[in-house]
């Protein structure tokens, strides 16, 4: 006798790159309804031995509304809380506060190859990664230099809403991409009408800036290392 989908066992991989679960179906049904659990989310099923993205499950198609093969490329035009909650610097607010947040927001779609600002260029917004990836870049003399990846969860361009100053690197979309942009102005506002807000926001910014330093560093101290060891022999 085949198990009944209510006793199928899954795990979820979230946002973080770490497994959840094992939780059974109503549970992950009540995840999908909070957002907790997207189209794209790879999810492990116990009865089919392997992870798919939740869309591609015959047992969850229906709470997704989807009945033909989903193109991960659609933007998502609702803001929800759970929707909100995938970028990490805001994963520790309320509902709530998301609610308040996403009136600060803008939604921005990215096409693959676009080149969303240019060294130099002014800035004034920062962006959020709500779907797909971009690379930071240096072009010198027509060779390209990769500085860093954002994908989903990830924000880059945060030293616009502070400084003003040009950007220090090309931005461009690897993959068609979705963007949540924040501008100086709307954070602006936001410090001065919602500042119990804005506190938890800057205070996740300012420690994922610290560890992204850290790690810098890290990288610094083992490539002057590695300098060293090799201009000794």
């Amino acid at each position: 006798m085949e198990p009944t989908l209510a006793a199928n066992i899954y795990f979820i991989w979230g946002i973080d790159d770490a497994p959840y679960g094992p939780v059974e179906l109503p549970v992950l049904l009540d995840w999908i309804k909070d957002d907790r659990v997207l189209p794209e989310t790879w999810v492990f099923a116990q009865t089919h031995g392997s992870w798919q993205h939740a869309a591609d499950l015959p047992e969850l198609k229906n709470a997704f509304g989807l009945d033909t093969e989903l193109n991960f490329n659609t933007p998502l035009r609702k803001i929800s809380p759970g929707t909100l909650r995938r970028i990490k610097v805001l994963a520790d607010l309320k509902d709530d506060q998301l609610v308040q947040l996403a009136d600060y927001l803008e939604m921005q779609d990215v096409p693959q190859w676009t080149v969303l600002f240019k060294q130099g260029d002014g800035s004034d917004s920062m962006f959020l990664v709500m779907s797909g990836e971009l690379r930071a870049r240096l072009l010198t003399d027509d060779k390209e230099t990769i500085l860093a990846t954002f994908g989903p969860g990830e924000f880059f361009g945060d030293m616009a809403l502070f400084d003003h100053g040009p950007r220090s690197a090309d931005v461009v979309a690897n993959v068609d991409s979705t963007l949540l942009k924040i501008t100086a102005t709307a954070f602006y506002r936001l410090t001065r009408e919602a500042p119990a807000l804005a506190t938890p926001f800057l205070q996740a910014t300012v420690r994922t800036l610290s560890a992204r330093i850290r790690n810098d560093n890290k990288r610094l101290t083992r490539v002057t290392q590695q300098y060293s060891t090799a201009g000794g022999m």
